[in-house]
């Protein structure tokens, strides 16, 4: 319904534009921005422009990750007219991915869509489904580009020849991170990442299949062994909670479900730097480290890996190189910015020399250009890329907002946001990390010390925190049930 919406609204608006010599030459669409409702936005129609809606200024949202899902919530949208764009139509809880792995979590449990955030606080705004590609800073107008359709239902990919242009006067980027290879040969093409939801839908379907392979009889116990290898690159925080996740299914489902093979399941995690979870307190770290040899998880610490092939991984290390085997290899390693932040920051390269992605000064201003702010996994700032990061980013930014709009003394507004509000600061509310068997990790400041917990207890403040921080009641609801079906029937590892 909403590629529908987009395409008709594209063709509508493209066939009145005749008296646009340049945007006919370039066959763009472009799509006035309104304070539509979002039926209006649904049916495809476009109302036209209130006086008092073509008073207020237009402030686009890109993407719909923690940062400007905390703008929306925040935001007083009776002052801007408010437009999101995202190819993605909901809001992901990351922090349970890769519970959704493993079938510990479904995932339409951790997915809430953004309509239903902002129409549950009594706000509107404008979306489009949609990849936004470029940018033109002379006119203030933003590329989309809509979001194929591939659903299976059609065999073809279905999407607009039309690419649409929008108008912004304020521009909030929050496209987020996405794996980083690091120019490692095969990483795309044989490994499996964890950013997205189809992520986790991957490494569940390839852990099925894995063991349903091993099932035959007619293969060899040296291919048996590979294919029931499961290796984890990265040692960070997602790679540990999803190691952990991996060793649950095991030794509370598989062991009853295919009692021949789940002994011979292997899991290692690889990692570059001498330990795992380098950010978090020592003592956490070598709990991690005590626990995943206790529960059989082998961990290879000062490892690189230099090629993915079809089914092995060569990875180096000081003891030399060597080819390691295996089934399901998930990639965890490290995040880059999106294309969308590399494409605004060739539109400045003197100022935004970072490779990494959009340099950002304490006011969440992107250098170098006017009227755009950034948050989040797609900027380069003191800050690490966190999730809890990006929300405080957005809470700051969206009071940030509000007060700017009630100032209109300055016509400058960045200096506008400066005079009004103090320079964000980011603080940290603790670390907490899933390691399995009904064990956690948490850094937790209080009275200005950082206290380091870690077993069953840590693992109920962790299961407390995510049930806290979901994005709505029905989440934390949904949530809530699918942890309890699986302590009372198992976990189900079906999928499409």
């Amino acid at each position: 319904m909403v590629r529908t919406s987009l395409v008709r609204q594209a063709s509508a608006v493209h066939s009145t534009l005749h008296n646009n010599q340049a945007t006919q030459q370039q066959n763009y669409a472009t799509v006035p921005v309104t304070n539509s409702s979002h039926s209006s936005f649904v049916t495809g129609i476009q109302k036209s422009p209130t006086t008092e809606t073509a008073q207020k200024k237009t402030l686009v949202l890109l993407g719909t990750g923690w940062g400007t899902t905390t703008i929306l919530k925040n935001l007083d949208t009776r002052k801007y007219n408010v437009v999101v764009v995202s190819p993605r139509n909901y809001f992901l809880f990351t922090p349970l991915l890769p519970s959704c792995t493993v079938g510990t979590t479904e995932g339409r449990s951790i997915m809430d869509p953004i309509r239903h955030i902002v129409q549950r606080q009594g706000k509107a705004m404008q979306f489009y489904e949609a990849q936004c590609s470029d940018i033109d800073l002379a006119t203030k107008e933003l590329v989309l580009k809509q979001v194929p359709d591939t659903s299976a239902a059609s065999s073809t990919t279905v999407t607009s020849n039309v690419p649409v242009r929008i108008r912004y006067d304020h521009l909030v980027v929050g496209v987020g991170g996405t794996y980083n290879t690091f120019g490692t040969p095969g990483v795309e093409q044989y490994a499996c990442f964890l950013k997205e939801m189809g992520d986790a839908s991957k490494i569940r379907r390839r852990l099925k299949d894995a063991i349903e392979k091993a099932s035959f009889s007619n293969i060899s116990e040296e291919e048996r062994d590979r294919l029931l290898h499961v290796v984890v690159v990265g040692g960070g925080p997602t790679g540990v909670e999803f190691a952990g996740e991996v060793h649950d299914l095991v030794t509370e489902d598989l062991v009853k479900w295919v009692p021949g093979l789940s002994h011979r399941i292997k899991i290692t995690v690889i990692e570059a730097l001498p330990n795992l979870l380098p950010s978090f307190d020592k003592r956490l770290v070598a709990y991690t480290q005590r626990t995943f040899t206790k529960n059989g998880i082998e961990m290879r610490t000062g490892t690189r890996v230099k090629e993915v092939r079809d089914k092995t991984i060569l990875v180096s290390s000081d003891s030399g190189e060597s080819e390691i085997p295996y089934g399901t290899i998930v990639w965890a390693a490290g995040i880059r910015a999106r294309e969308f932040a590399h494409t605004l920051r060739g539109k400045v390269p003197d100022v935004q020399t970072s490779g990494r992605g959009l340099i950002i000064d304490d006011y969440l201003r992107v250098k170098g250009v006017e009227d755009i702010w950034a948050l989040g996994d797609c900027t380069v700032s003191k800050y690490a890329p966190l999730a809890q990061v990006a929300s405080q980013q957005g809470k700051w930014l969206a009071k940030a907002l509000n007060k700017m709009a009630a100032d209109n003394a300055q016509a400058d507004t960045f200096s506008r946001i400066a005079n009004s509000v103090e320079p964000f600061n980011y603080m940290s509310n603790g670390s907490l990390a899933y390691i399995g068997g009904e064990r956690a990790i948490a850094e937790i400041p209080l009275f200005r010390k950082n206290i380091a917990v870690g077993g069953p207890f840590a693992s109920v403040f962790w299961k407390a925190y995510c049930l806290w921080e979901l994005s709505s009641l029905r989440s934390s609801l949904s949530v809530a049930t699918d942890w309890t079906k699986r302590s009372l029937f198992g976990r189900t590892m079906s999928v499409d």
